[in-house]
């Protein structure tokens, strides 16, 4: 089977991502990051179920100490907004966002997958229904894929590239949960939330709640995350 290198945080995206990566025949190795996220334990735990459940080829959870640059309500002081408008209705880039983070999980992505001899890396970012982060859109894969091909022994000597696969960038959050219905996938194992409680429930009023929420809703079906606790937060 031809290998692929998944990006999994256990959220609802990258979730989708593994399942379709293996829908589509690879052998996935799934990397994920302890990166003093103030979510990462009930994360890291989301990612471990989805692993163990979607039997991946192994799984990696790396150790990156993004606080001590700070910069985002994350990995930082900064408060988690909460109960903007329906979703999120901030202009611009919200506080939520790490600085430079999938630059830094895709590089760690990459060296893996050349060591692996991997033909591919999949990642869950979505450019539709998403926080607003710059390291979400089309063009900064596109940017991506181009630095990997002159960055790797494997491009310039072995002739062979290592392709950048994001797979939801045009999908709704709607689409998304029914791609993942159909592929089996229980969204019970994830974790979306940015602030969980010490239970580790999700909050329901961060942005990322909200947005998942919307998508279900959009979806026209329950999230199952949420069963026996009530409706989302409007």
């Amino acid at each position: 089977m031809t290998k692929a290198v998944v990006l999994l945080s256990g959220g609802l995206d990258s979730t989708t991502t593994l399942a379709i990566a293996k829908a589509e025949g690879f052998e996935c190795y799934a990397l994920s990051f302890r990166y003093g996220q103030r979510h990462q334990e009930v994360e890291l735990e989301s990612a471990t179920r989805v692993a163990q459940t979607l039997d991946v080829a192994e799984h990696l959870i790396l150790d990156i100490d993004l606080c001590r640059f700070g910069g985002s309500a994350l990995t930082g002081d900064l408060a988690v907004p909460k109960d903007r408008g329906p979703y999120r209705t901030e202009a611009g880039i919200p506080v939520t966002y790490v600085p430079a983070r999938n630059t830094v999980f895709l590089s760690f992505a990459l060296a893996w997958a050349e060591v692996l001899e991997a033909s591919g890396i999949f990642i869950g970012v979505n450019a539709l229904d998403y926080s607003g982060y710059p390291d979400c859109r089309p063009e900064y894969i596109a940017a991506y894929q181009r630095m990997a091909n002159l960055a790797t022994k494997i491009d310039t000597e072995g002739g062979r590239t290592i392709k950048i696969h994001a797979p939801l960038i045009r999908l709704t959050k709607a689409r998304i949960i029914r791609k993942g219905m159909e592929l089996g996938l229980d969204y019970a194992l994830t974790s979306s939330c940015y602030d969980p409680g010490t239970d580790g429930h999700p909050c329901r009023r961060c942005d990322a709640c909200r947005l998942r929420a919307k998508g279900f809703h959009e979806a026209g079906v329950a999230d199952p995350l949420l069963a026996g606790y009530g409706s989302p937060a409007p």
